[in-house]
Order: structure tokens, then C-alpha cells, then sequence
């Protein structure tokens, strides 16, 4: 990873890397197979849904095969990518400093190379992610023998469903529609953003990458 000049008619665009490979695959294999199992769900759940497409039995083994291959490919990505990476986003996830409490009740301030809100996302990622492992294995397992059928187990699963959904549309707006977060996007297709954008949005990030390396778009390499 490093610098990446883009020459545009009259400009020279500066880019700095965001992410690296290792923390792009997580998000999108996550994001692929939630897609997947709320789809399935949903078809699972909804009675019209479950009626119209008819093979209910095909459409819960796709459900449980997703959760299958998602676990395992996250875990494969762990083993072999670059930990020190995603080690270094969970370490700017968790750390919620004065910035970021400023942030939050719209007063703007600094941010690092996640803002504020993004780092509550990914905390709210994570947690539901586990309840929905956890809840999903508990039904799953329930069905196979009652003595593990709790009350509340499936209530809870549902209830993880629809508050997904509403982060999920949020998510979708931000990174798709809103005009001054969309580019953000490029930073998790591509590895880069603008330079420019950065400093208007990630300022404090900006100015530790410049303190670290003296290149104002270098990060350190990884997979």
C-alpha cells in the first residue's frame, strides 16, 4: 500500500490507503453472506414470502449453509491474512475518546481513520454477529433435541433481524447516496480515498500518518 497520483484534467489527485486487503475481504464476506441469510430469512419468517417461493425446506439449508460458509471464510481470512491489521481496526473500533463523545451529539470534531459513528457501527457489527451465531446455533440445535429450546431464543433472533435492517438501510445511505460519506465507499472497494477527503473528514488520522511516516500518503503495507 502506499501513494497512488491520479491525474485529472487541470489536478493531481492524492490518494491514501484506508484499508487493506485482509480488512476488506472481512467486510465483504460478512456483508455478502448477512445479505444471503436475510434474504432466506426473511422468506423463512414472512408466511406470503415462504408460500410464494414454495421449497421452504431448500430455502433453510441454503439459510444454514451460508452461516456455515460465513464463519469459515471469516476464520480462513483471520488465519491468513493480516491480523495486525484487523487487530489495529478493533483497537480504533473500541477506543471511544473526548472527539468522538463530542462527535456524537453534533458538535463536530477531529476523527481518526474511523469517525465516531462508524466506530459504534462496528462494535453493534460485532456483537450482533455473535448473537446471531450464538441464537442461530441455539435454534438450530433446538430443533434436534428440546432440552435446548429456550424461551425467547427465536424472539431474540428476530429481533437482531429487524434492527439490522434499519442499520443496514442506514449504512446503505451513507455509503451509496449521502454526498459527503460516499466516497467512503471507495475506501472499502479499492484500499484508497482522496487525500483531500481525508483530511476534511479523518483529520486526526491524516495528521498521525504524516507524524508516522513523514509521506502525507504513506500507511503501512499489508495484505
Amino acid at each position: 500500500m502506499g501513494r497512488e497520483v491520479e491525474l485529472t484534467p487541470g489536478a493531481v489527485k492524492v490518494r491514501i490507503t484506508r484499508f487493506t486487503r485482509t480488512e476488506r475481504a472481512v467486510h465483504w464476506i460478512h456483508a455478502a453472506s448477512f445479505l444471503a441469510m436475510l434474504v432466506t430469512g426473511l422468506v423463512l419468517y414472512i408466511p406470503a414470502w415462504s408460500s410464494w417461493f414454495g421449497r421452504r425446506h431448500l430455502v433453510k439449508n441454503v439459510h444454514l449453509v451460508t452461516a456455515v460458509v460465513w464463519v469459515v471464510a471469516i476464520a480462513l481470512v483471520v488465519i491468513v491474512g493480516n491480523r495486525k491489521a484487523l487487530m489495529r481496526t478493533w483497537r480504533d473500533a473500541e477506543t471511544i475518546d473526548a472527539d468522538d463523545r463530542r462527535w456524537l451529539t453534533g458538535r463536530g470534531a477531529p476523527q481518526g481513520r474511523m469517525n465516531a459513528g462508524q466506530k459504534l457501527n462496528t462494535i453493534v457489527t460485532v456483537a450482533f454477529a455473535l448473537l446471531f451465531l450464538l441464537t442461530g446455533f441455539l435454534l438450530w440445535l433446538g430443533e434436534r433435541d428440546h432440552r435446548f429450546l429456550f424461551a425467547g431464543t427465536g424472539a431474540l433472533h428476530d429481533l437482531l433481524t429487524f434492527v439490522s435492517i434499519a442499520i443496514l438501510v442506514g449504512h446503505l445511505y451513507l455509503a451509496l447516496i449521502h454526498p459527503s460519506t460516499r466516497h467512503a465507499l471507495r475506501g472499502m472497494v479499492k484500499g484508497d480515498v482522496d487525500l483531500e477527503w481525508a483530511e476534511r473528514h479523518h483529520s486526526k488520522w491524516v495528521a498521525e500518518v504524516k507524524a508516522e511516516t513523514d509521506e502525507p500518503v504513506e500507511v503501512p503495507s499489508g495484505r
